[in-house]
């Protein structure tokens, strides 16, 4: 630690400020769970303490012991030598409350979809997606990366049973872990599959997927933080649709009759619209996007549409 720090950063406040300005002057870039510098130090100084990441008033006035302040140091100068999203350092994200395990091996989740199966936890009845949660028996969840997505749609619809798969066995193991930390082997299946592959002949109430969907051109200009993530969870192909036309072209043949098909796009929603302009996509808006995911029913899918 510099000399003179601990004396001079004695309080929750102090080690606050201290980071916020370390982090502008760094030029760290967010949006992997939090996007602004005192977001992301208020995180990061609270996980460091072992204190709740929801309540950050209570403390900031409270005098910190010299390991403590050790400690916040160690985090805060992680954080800008290795340009690593915050969740890699912590190994843990969040979506709506529910914490999971995460490292280098899958991408930060954060995806617009948890909100809105944290929305069909919720529903008494229909929820965003027109589905009766306790009516759905059947789940896909392609791409599934951490499970994190999975294991919420289990929570979501408690009769389903739920198929998660990924074409990356690294990534397979932390969705695993996951699974296992939820208690939810029983119902959460996990298999190596590149998208329909290993779901040959199966049909689905749900099918979700949060793909990979960015062009080659944003992702030769991504940030560290950005390009520390695995590659292949980001890489849509050269305009960052090739993985989303292909669930749509093997989704029909997959889904029951009332079944629907909730996907995340990213900003891909005016090629995708030229691209497919007889697919009547509803935009299932969160507090945080716009026009990013969206929604198809069964009835609008025949098998092998979309290319």
């Amino acid at each position: 630690m510099p000399e003179g720090l601990e004396v001079e950063l004695a309080t929750v406040r102090d080690w606050l400020r201290y980071a916020v300005s370390r982090f502008g002057a760094a030029g760290l870039v967010y949006g992997h769970g939090s996007s602004t510098a005192l977001d992301e130090a208020a995180y990061l100084i609270l996980h460091a303490l072992h204190l709740p990441i929801d309540q950050l008033d209570p403390w900031l006035d409270a005098r910190l012991l010299p390991e403590e302040r050790q400690a916040l140091n160690q985090t805060i100068e992680a954080r800008i030598a290795s340009r690593k999203p915050a969740a890699y350092i912590t190994k843990e994200a969040w979506i709506q409350g529910y914490s999971f395990y995460v490292d280098e091996r899958v991408i930060v989740p954060r995806s617009y979809i948890g909100e809105l199966l944290c929305k069909h936890m919720a529903a008494p009845d229909e929820g965003p997606f027109g589905l009766d949660p306790v009516s759905v028996s059947s789940i896909l969840d392609l791409c599934t990366g951490s499970g994190c997505l999975a294991i919420l749609a289990a929570l979501a619809s408690p009769n389903a049973t739920v198929d998660a798969s990924d074409i990356c066995q690294d990534a397979l193991a932390v969705a695993e872990r996951n699974v296992r930390d939820y208690g939810l082997e029983r119902r959460i299946c996990l298999s190596r599959s590149d998208l329909f592959a290993a779901h040959a002949g199966k049909r689905y109430d749900l099918i979700i997927a949060n793909p990979p969907y960015v062009g080659a051109e944003a992702l030769a200009a991504f940030p560290p933080e950005y390009a520390a993530e695995p590659r292949i969870a980001h890489d849509g192909g050269g305009d960052g649709l090739e993985m989303v036309r292909r669930i749509l072209a093997g989704a029909g043949a997959h889904l029951s009759s009332a079944g629907a098909l909730v996907v995340e796009v990213g900003t891909g929603r005016l090629l995708l619209e030229q691209q497919f302009a007889s697919l009547p996509f509803l935009w299932l808006d969160t507090a945080e996007s716009e026009g990013e995911v969206f929604m198809l029913p069964a009835s609008t899918l025949r098998p092998g549409r979309g290319g």
